[in-house]
């Protein structure tokens, strides 16, 4: 009975042999050896290592807890020291903060200050812009200040209006954070006041500041020389206040050298995290550059060492 079973199909395929074959034939003789499904590689656009790098003629400051130099155009990582160590970022935290509210808020929002948005509710030796409960600002203006002079009211207001709550703002922080692939980043606020479990890596910062250099406000923002914010009182009258960058290149403090053009940056200062910086820069023929220098133990060593290493910059 199954030989006879097994006969009759064959019999019967061979029968259709003229129907079926046909159209695969035809099919892989207009398909083979063609890609069916092409795609690009996420780390396609990015400069990759897993290892320190160096660069010829630049010998780095060992005393940081870490720097890098990243060639955005060729997509490659000039100089690297330590840029995959866990370190503690302080307000260069803000680049995320002010991505994750861009990418989920509008500029022309209004954001009312609460209670814990309120620099009083800060130490007193936080950065802080002064907010005061019930007032009324844009949230341009918060992002204004959040990244030009490092307010850590003005981070906390903008996670409070964006998501609800400074914790589930910092639940969408991670999640970003993950999506870019910064593997080795944990955030536990919106303003990088320290916290033993608040760190990032400075490959990692790399990958969200290049993100956030995709977006044009973000990067009309810090390229600003100062920026006047006008906001309403609770008491519904007109307040003004200007903000300026902390970054000492933008303020004229420190010369800038002659081969770059410094866009603009963010800076971060703690006890824990020393100081920190990360800029964009351009060089003579335009083309775009990303610098990093993480525990800088003074301002002094901190803009010695970023101007020496940016003048490598080919």
């Amino acid at each position: 009975i199954i030989i006879g079973c097994m006969t009759g199909i064959i019999l019967l395929l061979d029968g259709c042999s003229g129907e079926s074959k046909m159209p695969v034939t035809e099919f892989e003789t207009e398909r083979y050896n063609t890609g069916l499904y092409e795609s690009t590689l996420y780390a396609e656009d990015l400069c990759v290592s897993e290892h320190d790098v160096t660069l010829e003629g630049y010998e780095g400051d060992t005393d940081l807890h870490a720097s890098a130099l990243f060639d955005l155009n060729d997509k490659k990582l000039l100089y690297s020291w330590q840029s995959h160590e866990r370190l503690y970022p302080a307000s260069t935290t803000k680049i995320m903060t002010a991505l994750v509210a861009l990418e989920n808020g509008n500029p022309d929002d209004i954001v009312t200050i609460s209670r814990t948005a309120a620099a009083a509710s800060f130490p007193s030796d936080a950065q802080v812009c002064g907010l005061r409960e019930g007032e009324q600002w844009s949230l341009d203006s918060l992002l204004n200040a959040l990244l030009l002079y490092s307010g850590n009211d003005a981070a906390t207001a903008i996670a409070e209006h964006i998501a609800g709550s400074e914790e589930k703002f910092v639940n969408m922080m991670n999640d970003r954070a993950k999506e870019l692939m910064a593997n080795n980043t944990h955030f536990m606020n919106p303003h990088g006041l320290h916290d033993e479990n608040h760190y990032t890596t400075a490959y990692d910062l790399y990958l969200i500041f290049n993100e956030c250099i995709k977006n044009e406000h973000f990067v009309e923002i810090i390229t600003q020389d100062s920026y006047t914010a006008v906001f309403t009182n609770p008491d519904g009258s007109q307040g003004q206040t200007i903000f300026e960058p902390t970054n000492y290149y933008a303020k004229g403090i420190v010369e800038e050298p002659d081969n770059v053009t410094i866009i603009g940056g963010k800076t971060g200062t703690t006890g824990e995290a020393g100081n920190c910086l990360i800029l964009l820069e351009n060089d003579s023929e335009g083309d775009p550059y990303i610098s990093i220098v993480m525990g800088a133990p003074d301002k002094s060593t901190l803009y010695e060492d970023m101007t020496s290493l940016i003048e490598k910059i080919p």
